[in-house]
C-alpha cells in the first residue's frame, strides 16, 4: 500500500456522471463521501461524460487519468460503462458499439490498467425503461463479468438488482427514462459499496 493520497479517478458514463441527481452525486460520490467519513479521505476525479461509448471511454481515459493520479500515491480507476454501447443507433441496423466490441473495449482499458500498475474496479450497466435495450445490457452484463474474472479486477453486477428495483425504475421512468433522482442513485450506490470498501482494502499495485 502506498503511504501517499488516495486518489480515484471515475471513469465512465453519464451515471458516472450522476445525471439526473439534483444533488449532483451520482453513485460516485456517494461512495467518495463515505470514504471520507469513514476516516478513508481521498483525492476524487469524476470522468464521466454523457452517451459516451467504451470506445470513446477507451480512447480518453488513460490521457486523462495520467495527470491526474501521481507517482507515490495509491492511484485507482473505477470504470462504468455499456448502456451507451447497447443503445439502437438511430438509422442503423445495430447498436451504437457492437457486443464482441464493448468486451474487447473493456478487456484493452483493464488491461492499460494493469500496465500502470492502478488497481481497476469495474461496475456493469444499469438498467433503463427499455426492455430490449435491457435485454442486451443483461448479454453485456454476463460478458464483462467473465473478462474481469479473466483480468483479476472486481467486477459488480448491478443490471439484474435494479432492474427489478422498484424505486429504481419508478424515478427512470419519471426522469428521461435511463436515469434516476436520489433514491435510485442510493439504490445504485448500496449495490456498489462492499465492492467498494473491499476494493479500498486491497494493496495498492
Amino acid at each position: 500500500m502506498s503511504d501517499g493520497d488516495l486518489r480515484v479517478c471515475w471513469v465512465g458514463d453519464s451515471y458516472v456522471a450522476g445525471a439526473g441527481d439534483p444533488l449532483c452525486l451520482g453513485w460516485a460520490g456517494r461512495l467518495a463521501a463515505r470514504a471520507f467519513s469513514a476516516g478513508r479521505p481521498l483525492t476524487s476525479y469524476n470522468l464521466g461524460v454523457r452517451r459516451e461509448t467504451s470506445a470513446r471511454i477507451r480512447d480518453r481515459w488513460l490521457a486523462e487519468c495520467a495527470p491526474r493520479l501521481r507517482e507515490g500515491d495509491d492511484r485507482r480507476v473505477v470504470f462504468s460503462l455499456g448502456v451507451n454501447d447497447t443503445t439502437w443507433a438511430p438509422g442503423s441496423a445495430g447498436t451504437r458499439v457492437a457486443e464482441d466490441d464493448s468486451v474487447a473495449n473493456l478487456r484493452a482499458v483493464l488491461d492499460g490498467a494493469a500496465e500502470q500498475r492502478w488497481p481497476a474496479l469495474v461496475v456493469g450497466p444499469p438498467a433503463v425503461d427499455d426492455d430490449a435495450q435491457n435485454a442486451r445490457s443483461a448479454r453485456l452484463d454476463a460478458r464483462f463479468a467473465e473478462v474481469c474474472r479473466a483480468a483479476g479486477a472486481p467486477y459488480v453486477p448491478v443490471h439484474d438488482a435494479l432492474r427489478a428495483s422498484a424505486v429504481w425504475m419508478r424515478e427512470v421512468r419519471a426522469g428521461d427514462g435511463a436515469h434516476p433522482g436520489v433514491n435510485g442513485y442510493d439504490e445504485l450506490a448500496a449495490l456498489v459499496e462492499p465492492a467498494w470498501w473491499r476494493w479500498l482494502g486491497e494493496p495498492n499495485g
